[in-house]
């Protein structure tokens, strides 16, 4: 894909123009582990907000508002996140947990969940404040249940779309729908398709991020391997061991590199299940798709140009075309 619009989704932007009292100058250490943590992120949610806020003429100041906040707490779960699964790197820097010790890394989190809903509350939309909290809610409900999978060799792809729901897909479900509620158009069969099309993005994206760990469609050389060596199953994992005896699931789980996937499966059937997972995950984008089109007869006519927007998701997220 080389439609310049799908680039700019994966361009970073730099969103730090906080207001002074976010991060108070008298908080040193805080201030510098956020300019790490903010660094060299693309702010992909963000800028999907600002791109359907644009279909609704919202004021630049809501804008900003719903942009850092989804901002704010992506980054407190990447904080969170980093710490509970022990992981050195982010953004190929050192970790906030390793470079700031973990207490910092909790707190700074903390910090940022808590400077959300503050500055939400002086925005006044009480039914933004709640869903905002119900979002909050569901990631912390999906990270206890995906911990609660490390070391389950036998999970099913059912209980790993239930976790994604929670964490990845509730990230996106309020991209799509806060613009909407901070522009009160908060119709129930309107706000039902948005739901679905942010679960399915969410879906799309965290199946595409398991590729990456099995060095797929890996164009930015992320590390690979780490979800299977920390001892989590991730859709992909799950989907490559179906119908393997427990003597090759036994091997499967102590492979360490991507060579020995390959050894162990072969090279030709690891591509012949990647292109059957592929197929699995085109019946999403095309379920994404009827969702987009009956979005058209619910959007206003001022606004029916975001569903050609929002029809380029899938391929930037899944095939990580750009």
């Amino acid at each position: 894909m080389t439609d310049s619009f799908a680039k700019s989704y994966l361009l970073a932007m730099n969103l730090k123009v906080y207001a002074p009292d976010d991060f108070p100058s008298y908080l040193p250490k805080l201030n510098a582990l956020y300019d790490d943590l903010f660094s060299h992120g693309k702010g992909f949610r963000a800028k999907l907000i600002q791109r359907i806020s644009a279909h609704l003429e919202l004021k630049a100041d809501a804008v900003h508002l719903l942009a850092q906040t989804i901002e704010f707490i992506h980054n407190a779960s990447l904080l969170h996140d980093d710490l509970i699964d022990r992981s050195p790197l982010r953004r190929e820097k050192t970790a906030a947990w390793l470079k700031y010790t973990p207490e910092y890394a909790v707190l700074a989190g903390d910090y940022l969940l808590a400077r959300v809903m503050l500055n939400l509350s002086r925005y006044g939309n009480l039914a933004l404040i709640q869903y905002t909290a119900e979002m909050i809610s569901n990631l912390l409900e999906g990270e206890w249940i995906q911990d609660s999978l490390i070391e389950d060799w036998d999970v099913s792809l059912t209980q790993l779309d239930r976790v994604h729901d929670l964490k990845t897909a509730s990230l996106f479900k309020w991209c799509m729908r806060a613009p909407f509620i901070a522009a009160k158009n908060e119709g129930v069969e309107l706000h039902n398709t948005l739901d679905e099309m942010g679960s399915l993005l969410g879906l799309l994206f965290q199946r595409s991020d398991d590729l990456l760990d099995f060095d797929v469609r890996n164009y930015e050389g992320k590390a690979v391997m780490g979800d299977l060596t920390s001892g989590y199953m991730n859709s992909f994992a799950t989907f490559l061991t179906r119908g393997m005896n427990e003597q090759r699931r036994t091997k499967f789980r102590e492979c360490k590199t991507i060579g020995e996937i390959h050894q162990l499966i072969g090279e030709a059937e690891f591509f012949k299940f990647l292109e059957e997972f592929d197929e699995h995950n085109k019946k999403v984008i095309r379920l994404y798709d009827h969702h987009a089109e009956n979005l058209l007869r619910l959007l206003p006519s001022t606004a029916q140009g975001l569903v050609a927007e929002l029809k380029i998701l899938p391929g930037v997220l899944y095939w990580r075309k750009a």
